[in-house]
């Protein structure tokens, strides 16, 4: 997506450890139009995949699912990364390594939101060692519902996430892939 491509290079910033620091437009604060284009985008990719729900971890996650979301009308479900007294019943339950936070997090979504009976689309900000996602799509298997795959906005390419998941044969749509950072610069993968 070219017009994010165009943003991440104008308001990105490139930090030590290859962190790419989108918070001034996309998770900390939120262009509202951008991710209007982002979901259209994510829907006109999997539009005809029968999605049913949208997941997504908490918190980056959640405005630009529930953003994506209406396009296709259908509910947004989060992961909860702790267990609060008002996380009661029975939890689907997993546990992810952050790269940015450098740390392990346990994550929950209640039972009761996942079926058999559906497709789920899974919608993150960040694709870099695949933790988050692999862990999302452990929720998935365990409920037993179909996962027709995750939209991503931004895959970081060398380091290696994206290539794992696709290795098992799930469909991964990164928006923007950015093939390496060299001195400062953001190279991106032709699309």
């Amino acid at each position: 997506m070219k017009s994010l491509e165009e943003r991440i290079i104008k308001d990105g910033e490139i930090k030590d450890g290859s962190v790419l620091k989108v918070d001034g437009f996309l998770n900390h604060r939120i262009d509202i139009g951008l991710l209007q284009d982002i979901g259209t985008e994510f829907y006109r990719l999997f539009k005809d995949s029968g999605v049913t729900k949208i997941i997504t971890i908490e918190a980056s996650g959640i405005g630009i699912a529930c953003i994506a979301a209406q396009y296709f009308n259908v509910p947004v479900v989060f992961a909860k990364k702790s267990r609060t007294s008002n996380l009661t019943g029975e939890v689907y339950s997993g546990q992810i390594y952050s790269f940015t936070h450098q740390c392990f997090t346990d994550i929950y979504i209640k039972k009761d939101y996942l079926s058999r009976d559906d497709r789920i689309l899974i919608i993150d900000d960040f694709l870099a060692r695949g933790g988050a996602l692999d862990g999302l799509i452990r929720i998935v298997d365990d409920s037993g519902a179909h996962l027709v795959g995750a939209g991503i906005v931004i895959e970081k390419a060398f380091q290696g996430g994206g290539d794992i998941i696709r290795s098992r044969g799930i469909r991964v749509e990164s928006l923007a892939i950015v093939e390496s950072v060299e001195n400062g610069r953001i190279v991106f993968r032709d699309q």
